[in-house]
């Protein structure tokens, strides 16, 4: 007699960055190469681009993390698909009023260095994006170990703070 256990759906995470062109990116894309069975992540933006970052795309393929399919888009279409978790990457979206959708979800800010504004040698900017992508994978692990576990929500909040978030009140409009 064989058992299957039912694996529980992947927490889905929503990252916002205002122009959803660079860290949102790469969270998105991060999230959801290394932890696809705890982890279903999009991403968008409060006044997005429309176009991400070559570079974002060029060192996420640089350290094997597909592409395909990552876009620059608006957090309105996102109203649908109910996230369990948001994270904002940039501080300007921190501060930003969030939709009244994004409702009892968990917030969280991640205060990440933006790669794309360094200036300088290629080099340095490379440092940079590989900089965020080393740190973006850490607290995507992290995460991933969160939310694989059996706990409750502060003590997953306590988790995720003690590797770099921080909890947000939300600010709903």
């Amino acid at each position: 007699h064989v058992t299957s256990k039912i694996e529980p759906a992947p927490v889905k995470v929503l990252y916002i960055c205002t122009h959803n062109r660079c860290r949102s990116i790469l969270s998105e894309a991060i999230s959801n190469y290394t932890s696809a069975k705890t982890i279903e992540a999009r991403s968008a933006g409060s006044q997005p681009v429309g176009e991400v970052h070559p570079l974002s795309l060029k060192y996420l393929e640089e350290a094997g993390i597909p592409t395909a399919g990552l876009q620059s888009q608006s957090w309105h279409e996102f109203q649908e698909w109910a996230p369990d978790v948001v994270i904002t990457v940039c501080d300007n979206a921190a501060g930003e009023t969030c939709p009244v959708w994004f409702g009892k979800a968990i917030r969280l800010h991640w205060a990440l260095k933006d790669p794309s504004k360094v200036e300088g040698s290629d080099e340095e900017k490379a440092t940079a994006f590989r900089q965020t992508i080393d740190l973006v994978k850490s607290r995507v692990k992290e995460m991933d170990a969160v939310f694989g576990s059996d706990v409750d929500e502060a003590e997953k909040i306590a988790r995720l703070e003690a590797v770099g978030a921080k909890h947000v009140t939300s600010k709903i409009e």
